[in-house]
């Protein structure tokens, strides 16, 4: 099958099949593609959900769509039709990775469960992106972004403070986390795939996702034996790290360290702060933060928030400032990294997208291609199978395979 044209990236002729919706399974196949897979994918006839996810939209297009979606080429089957099936597995015939996220045993009752793609192609990998992961007694369960933001203790510790209602951080980084590291397995098995000649299954989940982003709490939890709550901006474990308020917004500051502490004291002309027995280390800092934060945002409170950016760059301590999303769309470190680009979509024009986060030297991924519309290449897809464009015409007009 012909890959999009000149695909570059480290993953260049790796073939993906992915047979996902939403948001972690696609950014697993986004990461893929960013890199320079080749992923293909399979719709069913109305399309990945995200397709309705608006406002917003580009003319039309949903931009949560085209957001996750672009870089692959999209097909639309119908997969209750058993010849769009007969379909699907020639495509996976000679697949590297396939990648699902439908509840536990949907892929079994289509006859495209593990047991059966692995006769077809042994070298196929097959990543499962669930709620809980396909064993243990919660396998059956649907999940989502805020259930296992709330399950895996992410909610417990995101807040104001003590006594305050529940927060969820404000992107669905479960999600995102689990698309992320179904990514991390599918390059791992793929790689061992390329070595031994057979694939494997990789399975992970959004609630192990949110698992892995307690690492300090967790280590809070085993070592006292007590859960810690939501601190605001605060680190668990070190202070001054957080925002703070100046004159006319806010300002991120990380004096974690003794010698940070001692140049921020410098910077907001408080030095005799470090005299105060309240705040001599970073554990009587910790024990102390309510007042210290007191004392700080007094100093702070004095100046603008640009002011106290230059002054703590000259002085090397490690700043910054509180950006919204549009602010950090324009960021000259976000533009000169390459992390807003944009791709030209044949419906919707010109549209923004965020770049590849992770920079290769010598086989650079890229950002090419826009979200497909809705079985956009369909045929092409499917004649690169080996399909004849009778056969093609006739499962199209059948209603098994969708094409404009």
């Amino acid at each position: 099958m012909s890959p999009l044209p000149s695909r570059p990236g480290p993953l260049a002729g790796m073939k993906v099949i992915e047979l996902a919706h939403i948001m972690a399974g696609p950014i697993c196949g986004l990461m893929l593609a960013d890199m320079g897979a080749d992923v293909i994918k399979v719709e069913k006839p109305d399309g990945d959900d995200t397709r309705r996810f608006v406002p917003p939209d580009i003319d039309g297009e949903s931009a949560a769509y085209m957001m996750m979606n672009r870089n692959k080429r999209g097909i639309a089957l119908n997969l209750k039709d058993p010849g769009a099936r007969d379909a699907l597995k020639t495509l996976l015939m000679d697949a590297d990775v396939v990648i699902e996220n439908y509840r536990m045993g949907t892929m079994e009752r289509l006859g495209l469960g593990y047991e059966t793609l692995r006769e077809i192609n042994p070298r196929l990998v097959y990543c499962e992106v669930s709620g809980f992961g396909r064993t243990g007694p919660y396998a059956q369960r649907g999940g989502f972004d805020l259930i296992a933001q709330g399950m895996s203790g992410l909610m417990s510790i995101t807040g104001e403070g003590p006594g305050r209602p529940p927060v969820k951080p404000g992107a669905p980084i479960s999600d995102i986390t689990a698309g992320i590291l179904a990514a991390m397995g599918c390059c791992a098995a793929y790689a061992q795939a390329q070595a031994s000649g057979v694939g494997q299954k990789v399975d992970t989940s959004l609630f192990e996702a949110g698992i892995t982003l307690t690492y300090w709490q967790s280590a809070i939890t085993f070592a006292t034996g007590q859960a810690p709550g939501p601190m605001g901006s605060a680190h668990p474990l070190n202070a001054p790290y957080q925002s703070f308020r100046t004159r006319d917004g806010w300002i991120n500051v990380g004096a974690a360290n003794q010698r940070n502490w001692l140049r921020f004291l410098e910077v907001i002309g408080a030095p005799e702060l470090d005299a105060d027995p309240r705040f001599a280390s970073n554990a009587q800092r910790m024990m102390h933060l309510d007042a210290l934060v007191a004392l700080l945002e007094a100093e702070l409170t004095r100046e603008t928030t640009r002011t106290w950016l230059e002054r703590m760059e000259e002085a090397g301590l490690p700043a910054g400032p509180v950006l919204d999303i549009a602010q950090m769309h324009s960021d000259p470190q976000a533009l000169a990294r390459q992390m807003i680009v944009e791709t030209e979509h044949p419906v919707a024009g010109r549209v923004k997208t965020i770049g590849l986060p992770v920079k290769f030297s010598d086989t650079p991924g890229a950002v090419q291609a826009p979200a497909p519309t809705l079985g956009q290449h369909s045929r092409e897809i499917l004649a690169a199978a080996g399909l004849d464009p009778e056969q093609i015409e006739r499962m199209i007009a059948s209603g098994a395979v969708l094409a404009p």
